[in-house]
């Protein structure tokens, strides 16, 4: 049998990053009356994405969201406290390593957009149709959560 090497380094590098994200779905109704929700480009791959993050100490799950969806895209309203649905991705961290992270999302009906936010000038905003947005997403799971969202109120 043979000998355990345990005093050998690992080329593993440990999970020191959590594996959960909480994301809000803003969404608001047009003029017309249609509704529509807000995507974000990511600040790395200007991929469109929802404005997400990593919990924040002390906050819960849905408050965390609707922090990120302001910090991300000035955008405030009623937060749902229960997730409409979740997805799945793989995050490249800073050391190359990829984290596959999983995403509550978290229904915004946005009644506010602020002119300044912390991220302003660093992300694109576009509001669109769900079924637009959907089209626009890379991540398949997402993609069929923005096609089939029907807000709560």
């Amino acid at each position: 049998m043979p000998k355990s090497r345990l005093s050998e380094p690992s080329n593993r590098e440990p999970d020191r990053e959590p594996r959960a994200q909480f994301a809000a779905l803003p969404w608001r109704r047009n003029p017309a009356g249609e509704m529509e929700v807000l995507l974000i480009t990511s600040r790395e791959t200007q991929r469109w994405v929802i404005p997400k993050g990593w919990p924040i100490k002390g906050m819960n799950a849905w408050k965390s969201a609707a922090q990120e969806a302001f910090e991300e895209a000035g955008v405030q309203g009623k937060i749902a406290k229960r997730p409409w649905g979740a997805y799945g991705y793989d995050k490249r961290l800073k050391s190359g390593r990829l984290q596959h992270v999983r995403v509550a999302v978290f229904s915004l009906a946005v009644d506010n957009e602020a002119e300044a936010f912390p991220e302003l000038g660093q992300r694109e905003k576009i509001w669109l149709t769900p079924a637009e947005a959907a089209r626009r997403v890379e991540e398949a799971e997402l993609m069929v959560l923005l096609a089939t969202f029907q807000p709560e109120s």
